[in-house]
């Protein structure tokens, strides 16, 4: 069916003197924007605002929002992003007029209920990490590492150590060393063995008197857990240096293991992925960090703590590192964490990553039958497969895969991540599929893979927009309407 009369442009389906709504007379003295504003705000152009009818408004945006992929229309086994089931449920809690209507600038006095919520996800995400202390400021991953990472570097030189170094795998994120480099550090990689996990011989060549910090994914993004992790933070302990844990995988492990049992410092959650709130596309997101007892001076102020009086934010913290968020972090994404954790309680948590775990597992047992597994027979929560004997024989690319992947509804893999693995696929099912929906996408991968290379090359065939230079909108990307 042809929408493109609703889904073009705002600005192209306008109609001049078209209105949504007739406002009454303004019963009250008015003034002008020259009378309000200085003339350095005001601009001589017309501003060129769709004039648009309501119903032509409703019928754009619900037809835009049909052609997007989501969790609650899709399977979406795109790696490293959790994209699980986000319960509806927590949807409505989170619309209660008591948090959805609390404004931040309130006094401490008059918002006692939300304040108790977020010390109580500060003492739970503590609890999890197997730390001490939390800030839930960082509203997103990437600024977790990015917090956790200052607070690092404001240890060491309230320590008065100038250390310099911060030791990454090279199977990392790519938001680890760019963190590192923001925050000051400079970054040194560390190999990968054949296994897929931390060369250890490598580590110990590049653990110096600089090394600050060890950055370690675990399970990392291979799908694997390194179980040469105690042994690793007692190496960089003897040194001196602190361990880092990316919590995106906290997925695989919640109730399981803790970070803190096994040697980190600190760590930041990915709320959002972990604990279901919804996102996707960029957002929204919220990433709290842990850390042990000797780095909590130095975390973002305001903490929330409980006193003989009730709940107040503390400012009163010296040695911080100051506001990385403005107000208290992502509030909505933490709530929705809050529920999800209330919900389900420590039994019901581990129960998540035991079946999260099987689903990765079960899916990896299909696929492994079509496309190469570069890393074993078993995984954590999500697998790295491989197009690179597609590609050798028959010029098919995971990235033609994962476009026709598009064509039988199904959102595609993460794909060129990560990139010790040339053509990866990495998949990450999550517990909240069923077999059937398991079943059905590994008939489809190898379907795809049987499927004319040419036509492969050409896919999606079905939507509105199929390959789009993604180089070229990255470098040059055109934001604003021009007439």
């Amino acid at each position: 069916m042809d929408k493109s009369q609703s889904t073009g442009l705002l600005f192209e389906i306008s109609h001049k003197g078209r209105r949504c709504h007739l406002l009454p007379d303004c019963d009250v003295p008015t003034k002008t924007s020259a009378e309000l504003l200085d003339k350095k705000y005001l601009s001589n152009d017309p501003t060129h605002l769709p004039e648009m009818a309501e119903i032509d408004i409703v019928r754009h945006f619900v037809n835009l929002s049909t052609k997007n992929m989501a969790i609650d229309c899709n399977f979406y086994p795109l790696g490293s992003c959790t994209m699980k089931y986000n319960p509806k449920r927590h949807e409505r809690l989170g619309s209660l007029s008591g948090l959805a209507h609390v404004h931040p600038l309130q006094d401490d006095q008059t918002c006692q209920g939300m304040l108790e919520i977020l010390w109580e996800m500060q003492n739970y995400l503590a609890e999890i990490a197997g730390l001490d202390g939390v800030s839930l400021q960082p509203a997103a991953g990437a600024q977790g590492e990015l917090t956790a990472l200052l607070v690092a570097a404001a240890y060491f030189r309230d320590k008065k150590e100038k250390r310099t170094k911060v030791l990454i795998p090279d199977s990392a994120h790519g938001t680890n060393p760019a963190s590192a480099a923001i925050a000051g550090f400079d970054t040194i990689t560390i190999k990968s063995n054949a296994r897929g996990r931390v060369d250890m011989e490598d580590l110990i060549s590049k653990i110096d008197s600089q090394t600050a910090v060890f950055m370690i994914t675990n399970p990392n993004t291979l799908g694997l857990f390194d179980e040469q992790i105690v042994q690793i933070t007692e190496l960089i302990h003897k040194a001196g240096g602190l361990v880092y844990l990316d919590g995106a995988n906290m997925n695989a492990i919640l109730g399981i293991t803790r970070p803190g049992d096994f040697g980190a410092d600190m760590m930041h959650y990915n709320v959002h992925k972990t604990f279901t709130g919804p996102h996707g596309a960029g957002g929204p997101g919220s990433g709290p960090i842990a850390v042990r007892k000797q780095l909590i001076p130095f975390l973002p102020a305001p903490l929330i703590i409980k006193t003989t009086e009730g709940f107040k934010l503390d400012y009163d913290r010296p040695k911080s590192i100051g506001r990385v968020r403005s107000f208290f972090g992502n509030v909505g994404i933490l709530l929705r964490g809050y529920f999800y954790i209330r919900t389900l309680g420590p039994d019901g948590l581990k129960q998540v990553s035991q079946n999260a775990v099987l689903n990765a597992n079960y899916l990896l047992s299909l696929v492994k039958e079509a496309f190469d597994v570069p890393h074993g027979d078993r995984c954590m929560h999500e697998f790295v497969a491989s197009a690179r004997t597609l590609r050798r024989d028959k010029k098919i690319s995971a990235m033609d895969i994962g476009k026709r992947l598009l064509d039988y509804g199904y959102h595609a893999p993460t794909v060129y991540f990560p990139l010790v693995v040339s053509e990866a696929m990495m998949m990450e099912p999550t517990e909240t599929e069923s077999k059937e929906t398991l079943d059905h996408f590994a008939k489809t991968l190898i379907k795809i893979r049987d499927e004319d290379a040419d036509f492969l090359h050409d896919a999606p065939h079905t939507l509105d927009i199929s390959r789009p230079d993604e180089v070229k909108a990255a470098k040059e990307p055109m934001l604003r309407w021009k007439k």
